[in-house]
């Protein structure tokens, strides 16, 4: 296109496409372009750039859902009879990395500042174990049921790495004394998620005469994820 023009506080998403080319790209104050974070790589090309004051270049990656929490037992009606287990929970679904941004720039201008944010996303927490059922009291002729054991907590999901930005813009060789100033880019890796909680243990029915169940155990605590790593900056010269 010959040119794009993003209104102050809109936004604009590539939608299914990795390459933005234009002659003129103007992004105005509080703007945004959202990268396709769909695809690992994305390719902005223009030959004059304008910046307003806070701008943003959208490439976080995505944030890992928390995983399932495990279904409780079941605590029977009938007398004497054990509970079930609460089910295992399931683990917290990684983040996506952060888009590798390919900026080629030939002649630029920031009023403020850019912000281009690649940050990886976060580890979603695991999910909580499931409570064992109880067991129902005991008669005369028989004990109290026996608690079930608690589900087994999730692990949390990891975070994802933060992405790279390639840097190059021909009329201003030194654009990368801008970074930390003009320019601000985040590329932290993601979170790690946190465990889930193991699920309680059933409790023993009481019968007459300390006729009782024995209680339930509880799941087994699980681990958080891995953090990602943070991510890098390249400059070329051409």
């Amino acid at each position: 296109m010959s040119k794009l023009v993003i209104k102050s506080k809109e936004s604009f998403d590539l939608g299914q496409s990795d390459i933005l080319v234009a002659d003129t790209l103007i992004m105005m104050d509080s703007s945004t372009l959202i990268l396709n974070k769909l695809k690992k790589e994305n390719f902005v090309r223009a030959q004059v750039v304008i910046f307003g004051n806070h701008c943003t270049i959208d490439g976080r990656g995505i944030d890992g859902k928390p995983g399932r929490d495990g279904v409780p037992g079941v605590t029977p009606i009938g007398p004497c009879q054990s509970g079930t287990p609460g089910r295992n929970a399931s683990k917290g679904l990684d983040g996506t990395s952060g888009i590798n941004l390919f900026l080629y720039i030939e002649q630029v201008s920031i009023k403020g500042q850019l912000i281009i944010n690649l940050s990886g996303g976060n580890g979603g927490r695991g999910g909580q174990g499931g409570q064992g059922g109880s067991g129902s009291p005991g008669t005369v002729h028989c004990k109290g049921g026996d608690g079930a054991n608690g589900g087994n907590a999730g692990q949390g999901g990891n975070g994802a790495n933060g992405g790279t930005l390639t840097l190059s813009s021909k009329k201003h060789p030194n654009i990368q004394e801008w970074v930390g100033s003009k320019i601000i880019v985040k590329n932290a890796g993601g979170v790690a998620g946190k465990s889930g909680r193991a699920g309680y243990h059933g409790s023993a029915g009481l019968g007459p005469s300390r006729k009782n169940g024995k209680d339930g155990q509880p799941g087994i605590d699980s681990i958080s994820g891995l953090a990602g790593n943070k991510g890098t900056i390249n400059f070329e010269s051409n």
